[in-house]
């Protein structure tokens, strides 16, 4: 069985933990955006086509979708923050 290729002198695992931590954050808040964005669409379909039944639910989709989208930002940048409150001092090289 062949050895494992020998690591980069510039590979730095803590590094690249943490960018992929900050790229699932990011990847999380989209995903809140995409899906406030899908109830926005919903709920502006639903006013336009059913004025009268429809409304109701249409204007509940467009608040749910706001206050979807503040939760999803708000967690978001507490997860920041605390990413950044943990980070570990840079490697000092000769």
């Amino acid at each position: 069985m062949p050895s494992p290729a020998p690591l980069p002198a510039n590979y730095d695992q803590q590094r690249l933990a943490a960018a992929r931590t900050r790229m699932a954050n990011e990847r999380t808040f989209l995903t809140y955006l995409r899906t406030s964005l899908a109830l926005v669409g919903f709920g502006l379909a639903l006013i336009q086509l059913h004025p009268l039944r429809g409304a109701g639910i249409g204007y509940g989709a467009l608040g749910v979708a706001g206050i979807m989208l503040l939760v999803g930002w708000l967690r978001f940048r507490m997860r920041r923050r605390e990413m950044e409150e943990c980070r570990l001092p840079a490697p000092v090289t000769p």
